[in-house]
């Protein structure tokens, strides 16, 4: 009987805002890296919903710069539908950022949140349970979640923007945006060093 053999599969996170130029690069670069070296197997990527091809602000370049992270190569990229179906995680800075990934793919739903409200859900209802799948912890999470509940704007679950502000709004949204980050790879990675094993594919 031939052996079958299995391929780990690396989690694709997408991070989504506005203007792709401030929080979800920010946020993309600042959970790249903390995965990496927790050695999470995992590929992030940020996108947003209103120009494509812009760098990021000189204020979010400034700030990643203090935390030792590079995004001035950055450019920003259109959400589409292919980027959110293709997603295993969509990270929103903003509830708005939820309904638009959802308006694009419905049943993406159960894997969009907003950062702050993934956070909040998993200090909740417990961290990834060990051998408890990413989609399984998200099933989870998810669970009695409804789109009228991110209607509208909420602190509780929002980001604020901080386009044209001081430099020390900035600093408050890098800062906000890292502990946020932090404590989600706590949440679901706190298992790591190991490839998420969420999906498995056979060759």
């Amino acid at each position: 009987m031939a052996r079958v053999l299995t391929t780990i599969r690396s989690i694709d996170v997408l991070v989504v805002c506005t203007g792709n130029i401030c929080r979800s690069p920010m946020a993309e670069a600042l959970l790249r890296h903390r995965l990496t070296e927790r050695g999470v197997a995992a590929r992030v990527s940020s996108a947003g919903v209103t120009a494509e091809g812009r760098p990021p602000s000189s204020a979010a370049v400034e700030v990643m710069a203090d935390f030792g992270l590079g995004i001035a190569e950055h450019r920003s990229s259109l959400l589409s539908p292919e980027r959110v179906a293709g997603a295993d995680l969509i990270l929103a800075m903003a509830r708005e950022h939820v309904r638009e990934a959802v308006v694009l793919v419905p049943d993406a739903f159960p894997r969009t949140f907003t950062l702050k409200e993934l956070v909040r859900l998993g200090r909740e209802r417990g961290p990834r349970g060990e051998g408890e799948s990413m989609a399984g912890w998200l099933a989870r999470m998810h669970a009695g979640r409804t789109p009228l509940a991110h209607l509208g704007s909420s602190p509780d679950d929002d980001v604020a923007d901080p386009i044209g502000q001081r430099m020390a709004v900035y600093e408050r949204t890098a800062d906000e945006l890292a502990e946020l980050v932090d404590s989600l790879v706590e949440l679901a990675w706190h298992n790591a060093p190991e490839p998420d094993a969420s999906r498995l594919a056979p060759i």
